[in-house]
């Protein structure tokens, strides 16, 4: 299993990615700097999926995959932020091992199956298995983004395109597939740590809705990005404030 950490923290956060097509091998220093703003406070770790994956791995494999790492660390009661499908581990982690999150962050992601995201992430599993690089590529990126940053930012979608080509498909489709077992929904009240969801109202992966149900279940604190798309961290300038904020208080 990849990782990269920074930081000179003492307080552990673990940040648990959604679904990549190339992992995070070779994004350190990327990575740490769109994220500076938590260096200061804290120690980072953000771990990948495993290296050998199966075909039937499921979001909960990797949940336990996770709790494995961070027992090899001995990192205990961690903030945890978990976008998309790395939301859906994280739901799993605080489900299973409440000793190891103290707080949560669930960012644009779900807790059961919806029509919305079956349609797309089974579209993307057909384009991958076709190998039709280019429509899969260019569906992935619009359904990611919201029509509005889609439109301003459309002068960088070519590398965009050559950023999200997947480095091995048959990993993808293996790690597409596992976003659709994800079914925390009737044991999120177990959750015991303090929660706050981050959603999106032009959601065209998960859903918003998705983001509200969490909330609803939970009886926690959220904030609707009503006009941004599915990459929210990237599209609104307040996201990186808001977390820290949460994390702080």
């Amino acid at each position: 299993m990849d990782y990269i950490t920074f930081g000179k923290g003492t307080k552990p956060l673990i940040m648990i990615q959604g679904l990549s097509t190339a992992g995070i091998k070779g994004l350190g220093f990327f990575i740490s700097l769109m994220y500076r703003f938590l260096a200061k406070d804290y120690k980072v770790y953000l771990f990948d999926r495993r290296d050998q994956l199966w075909a039937g791995i499921s979001i909960e494999d990797f949940a336990k995959d996770l709790a494995i790492a961070m027992d090899a660390f001995e990192i205990k009661k961690a903030h945890i932020i978990g976008v998309s499908q790395g939301g859906m581990i994280a739901q799993y982690l605080a489900i299973n091992r409440p000793d190891l999150v103290d707080k949560l962050i669930l960012v644009v992601t779900l807790s059961r199956n919806n029509s919305t995201v079956q349609t797309v992430i089974n579209n993307w599993i057909t384009l991958a298995k076709q190998n039709d690089i280019r429509r899969f590529v260019e569906d992935m990126t619009r359904k990611t983004y919201s029509d509005t940053y889609f439109k301003r930012y459309k002068f960088l979608i070519p590398l965009l395109a050559i950023m999200q080509k997947p480095n091995n498909i048959r990993r993808f489709i293996i790690l597409a597939e596992s976003c659709l077992t994800c079914n925390t929904y009737d044991d999120l009240k177990a959750i015991q740590c303090p929660v706050f969801v981050i959603g999106a109202g032009k959601d065209q992966i998960v859903t918003g809705e998705a983001s509200e149900e969490i909330a609803k279940q939970l009886n926690c604190k959220i904030h609707m990005y009503e006009n941004a798309g599915h990459a929210v961290h990237q599209e609104c300038k307040d996201f990186n404030q808001r977390v820290y904020d949460f994390l702080r208080e």
